[in-house]
């Protein structure tokens, strides 16, 4: 069975919103972290997957290594730090009148990080990184080992940017990293706001033939409610999002990635035959993404409803 291996930040979101009276109340809380929504989906889906991440030996983390577990993801490759050295971050996003999430983060780590075994990784597998993590100085030395591993493996490497505006000062100085990603990358997928606050570019198309091609043919661009942009090198094609009545859009991005690797096991899609994929042929895979982060907007998770999972397994 193919394997999807994640890598990436976990961390409990508590999510706020405001009250009749205009103050903001906690609503609920919710495990998270990019790479980790998507994993938690793709669990769902009946899939092989594992996560590489770090975590507090405390409440917060323990229970969030429960909430994997129940959920089909592995926890073989979680840097567990004792509670004395540092605790399991924690966010707080408050919801606008749009859905959409504005962050403040809580963490204090350990001096040694991402202290972890080399993920089992095998041909035909498919490997997720990308956030702030992926380029973080403190590890970027372990991520490039798994990253470079991953391509001996003959994996297929898919690559989110998710770049924060909270990180937009430090773009410049974590470019070198963020272009040896693509360089990496066999698909990359990123919303209109990360390459906005990247590279001050809002055309898409100069987005792909300016920064991105040359590095991986397969790009994803996605724009919320105005739809995606796709590229591959077959050529373009734009879809349209499914119209729903959102409640929160945290989670959309990491649902529409797991869709996408989703629809790339499904189809048999590996890293030989990738790049000869047709416009036709990436169409009902961009499709399960499409569906899958519309079903997420519609819920108070980060990840695909279990009850929505269970249809496609």
């Amino acid at each position: 069975m193919r394997k999807i291996i994640g890598i990436g930040e976990t961390i409990l979101d508590i999510i706020f919103r405001k009250d009749v009276n205009g103050n903001w109340q906690p609503e609920k809380s919710v495990p998270g972290g990019s790479t980790f929504n998507s994993l938690i989906s793709l669990g769902r889906l009946g899939m092989d997957a594992a996560l590489v991440t770090e975590l507090g030996d405390d409440r917060v983390g323990n229970d969030i290594k429960d909430f994997m577990r129940c959920n089909g993801v592995s926890t073989d490759y979680i840097d567990v730090y004792n509670a004395e050295d540092g605790q399991t971050p924690i966010s707080l996003a408050y919801m606008d009148v749009d859905n959409k999430a504005e962050y403040t983060f809580y963490h204090r780590f350990p001096e040694d990080r991402l202290n972890v075994a080399m993920p089992h990784i095998n041909e035909g597998d498919i490997v997720l990184f990308g956030s702030y993590f992926s380029v973080n100085p403190i590890l970027r030395a372990r991520i490039v080992e798994i990253l470079e591993f991953a391509k001996s493996r003959k994996a297929i490497i898919y690559y989110d940017p998710n770049f924060r505006k909270a990180h937009s000062h430090e773009a410049i100085k974590l470019m070198p990293s963020i272009i040896e990603n693509l360089e990496y990358a066999d698909i990359v997928r990123g919303s209109d706001e990360d390459f906005e606050t990247l590279y001050k570019m809002t055309d898409v198309e100069k987005v792909y033939v300016d920064k991105i091609k040359f590095y991986c043919p397969n790009f994803i661009y996605t724009q919320g409610a105005q739809g995606v942009k796709f590229f591959c090198g077959d050529g373009s094609r734009h879809f349209d999002t499914p119209q729903v009545k959102s409640v929160s859009t945290i989670g959309a991005g990491d649902t529409f990635n797991a869709g996408i690797i989703f629809g790339l096991i499904r189809h048999n899609v590996t890293l030989a035959n990738l790049n000869m994929l047709t416009l036709e042929q990436w169409a009902p895979i961009v499709n399960y993404a499409l569906e899958f982060s519309s079903q997420v907007c519609m819920s108070y998770e980060n990840y695909l409803p279990k009850e929505v999972a269970c249809r496609y397994k």
